[in-house]
């Protein structure tokens, strides 16, 4: 009979119908078999589809379905065994996702469908599918990409806006803490090893590192990277200039692929286990203070937004710095003398208030010295008053440099002023004041060529030496300028104190 006029039933029993069917079908059609010992699997058929597709042979799975199994990317190896097993042990239909490696070596997404049976040797046969899924997968990992990035960019704009918040809330002595908060942080949400900060000299020529973070387990480099001399590294210098001119980051991938010209900045990072590093300078003002950095011990992949949000993370950190140093350079112009440069009296009151309430629940005790400068206003009236703005320059400077770091030292008003000095004994405070006019005595100041001899007079009192009933900062300072007027009255460039007596 001929081809084209063959009954339904001739083709039903032809031997070749089921590898036609099979051909037809998008996917896999199989059956696959397990021994009742699950020693030995097959696929008793398997459409010719395979070898197009994976080149494996149909003759090859039909005596051993492991070649099959080898084709599996290495992630998805271990679990296909369990589920086969599962699968014989319940009969539950067989499901299972994995990538394959096709023919020309690229790997493709299929899923395994299908339904199991309980043979009489008690081996499993299944009846099932492969079926490429590549899109779906695609389509599935490109919308998990895209809630995974927009929870990124959720998380990192609610970082910044914590930052900033509290940069914005925090006093300005706590700007250290805030920095340090800031880079542990920082560190933690991009999980690099290191974020620092340095500082420039004011010639640019040598670098500080102020502040680092470290994830635990890297060793710290701060100490040794204070007052670094940069002039050597020329590489570097060249990338900040053209970072600033280009409003970019300076970016190393890989610490190992720097040219030759940069083999200074090459050995210092290495000598830090640095792999990869990001830079970005801090502006304040206008000028360039220094730079925000991130370090990776090892080489590794990074988002191709970083450097922006790395900019974004140092324009806070700028910003920050910036708001700082105007909010201290007003809070100076409240609290210090602007011609001597140290306190003034507005910061000296709440200071000896402090202290005095620090007398009264601790015992510890201090004393309030009042200074003035002898013959003050023949100085001016000789010299001029320029000359008169010198010596209270050269006086006040004296004072500082006398004062330890818990002492205070203010212009009171004019050519007077004031020194507390903390943690002190009467005979304590009576020394160190005889030694601080010796001082002033041996000072040379000199103006325009001209010689200015300087003397002081001083009043000292003790807090010990006052009724707790009246003791107050006024009644303190009251006392202190009472013996100051009658170190005067005994003829100036002397010490009165409790004793009543002037030293000269």
């Amino acid at each position: 009979m001929a081809p084209d006029s063959a009954s339904p039933q001739d083709i039903e029993n032809s031997p070749g119908l089921l590898e036609e069917l099979a051909a037809g079908v998008p996917g896999i059609l199989f059956s696959y078999w397990l021994s009742a010992d699950t020693t030995r699997r097959s696929f008793p058929f398997i459409s010719s589809r395979v070898n197009d597709l994976l080149g494996v042979s149909v003759q090859t799975l039909k005596h051993d379905a492991r070649a099959m199994s080898s084709l599996l990317h290495p992630e998805e190896v271990s679990g296909l065994l369990p589920s086969l097993l599962e699968s014989a042990r319940t009969l539950e239909p067989w499901h299972y996702q994995a990538r394959i490696r096709l023919r020309d070596g690229t790997y493709r997404w299929f899923e395994g469908h299908s339904l199991p049976r309980r043979l009489d040797d008690g081996s499993t046969l299944w009846f099932g599918q492969f079926t490429d899924i590549q899109q779906h997968k695609e389509l599935e990992f490109g919308l998990r990409e895209s809630e995974a990035e927009a929870d990124y960019q959720l998380r990192f704009h609610k970082l910044i806006a914590s930052l900033s918040s509290d940069f914005i809330n925090s006093a300005i002595g706590d700007i250290d803490h805030e920095i340090s908060r800031f880079l542990a942080r920082i560190g933690g949400f991009f999980e690099v090893d290191r974020v620092y900060v340095y500082r420039f000299s004011e010639d640019l020529t040598r670098m500080t590192n102020t502040h680092e973070w470290c994830r635990q387990g890297v060793d710290e480099v701060r100490g040794t990277q204070q007052d670094v001399d940069i002039t050597g590294f020329q590489w570097w210098q060249q990338q900040t200039h053209d970072v600033l001119q280009q409003n970019r980051v300076v970016f190393i991938e890989d610490v190992r692929q720097l040219p030759e010209h940069a083999m200074a900045e090459r050995q210092l990072l290495a000598e830090q286990n640095v792999a990869a590093m990001f830079c970005i300078p801090i502006v304040v003002l206008g000028r360039v203070e220094g730079f925000f950095g991130m370090d990776s011990l090892t080489v590794r992949s990074w988002r191709r937004d970083l450097s922006d949000l790395l900019i974004l993370v140092a324009n806070l950190l700028s910003q920050a710095l910036e708001r700082y140093r105007l909010e201290q350079e007003l809070l100076n112009q409240s609290i210090l003398d602007p011609l001597t440069g140290i306190h003034n009296r507005r910061y000296l009151e709440p200071r000896v208030e402090e202290m005095l309430a620090h007398y009264q629940r601790t015992g510890e005790g201090f004393a309030l010295a009042m200074l003035d400068i002898d013959h003050f206003k023949q100085v001016n009236d000789v010299f001029g008053h320029l000359a008169g703005d010198h010596v209270l320059q050269r006086f006040a400077g004296l004072l500082q440099d006398q004062c330890r770091g818990t002492d205070i030292a203010a212009r009171y008003g004019g050519e007077e002023f004031v020194v507390a000095l903390a943690d002190v004994s009467p005979e304590s405070a009576s020394s160190g004041l005889a030694r601080v006019l010796e001082l002033v005595r041996a000072l040379e100041v000199t103006f325009h060529g001209q010689a200015i001899r300087v003397t002081a007079s001083a009043g000292l009192v003790h807090v010990t030496e006052l009724s707790p009933t009246s003791l107050s900062p006024d009644s303190l300072i009251t006392e202190a300028d009472r013996r100051l007027y009658r170190a005067k009255a005994a003829g100036r460039n002397c010490l009165v104190d409790a004793s009543a007596s002037s030293r000269l």
